[in-house]
């Protein structure tokens, strides 16, 4: 099973929330933005990833679009040399997903299906990271798809503008 992500979660909300200028006075961790795209980096244990939010965002119940509160949705891709990670990707939702769901993942009509726990989904494999690792340093967008346990379907589309100097960044800097 993979790390729970809540910590690392945190951290980039923190940065994402305040505005770029201000999240890099306050939050050390943040070291590089590209566009779309940050990058942070922790020290104990040593991890690097890139995050970003979406671009646009859409609620539905019933096929109509409806208000609904979630929290922070985000895409990463994290690097983590102690554990053997290099490119993990993780999406977070705002909201717990149905049980048993899958998250569609789309980057320029191909699709992945992500596994769902709470909050949180992921590819089934480090194969299947780096598969849609390279389909994203390729897309110009990537939306991710999926159900909440209340039915609510949401559509988050993710810019990649940036995409590929973030990682190159986030995987240069944990480089074991």
């Amino acid at each position: 099973m993979r790390t729970t992500l809540s910590r690392f979660g945190a951290l980039a909300l923190a940065a994402l929330v305040a505005g770029p200028v201000l999240a890099q006075e306050q939050t050390t961790n943040r070291v590089a933005a590209s566009t779309d795209w940050s990058v942070f980096q922790e020290a104990d244990p040593t991890e690097c990833f890139a995050v970003s939010a979406p671009t646009r965002v859409e609620n539905t119940r019933d096929g109509q679009p409806v208000e609904v509160s979630r929290g922070e949705t985000l895409l990463f891709v994290f690097y983590r040399p102690s554990e053997g990670v290099n490119g993990q990707v993780t999406f977070t939702g705002g909201y717990p997903f149905a049980a048993n769901s899958t998250v569609t993942l789309d980057v320029g009509g191909t699709q992945f299906q992500l596994f769902t726990e709470g909050e949180w989904a992921w590819p089934a494999s480090p194969e299947e990271d780096a598969t849609i690792v390279t389909a994203l340093r390729g897309g110009s967008e990537a939306t991710l798809t999926g159900q909440s346990g209340r039915g609510t379907v949401t559509r988050d589309t993710f810019s990649l503008l940036g995409f590929t100097s973030s990682i190159e960044e986030a995987s240069s800097r944990c480089a074991s």
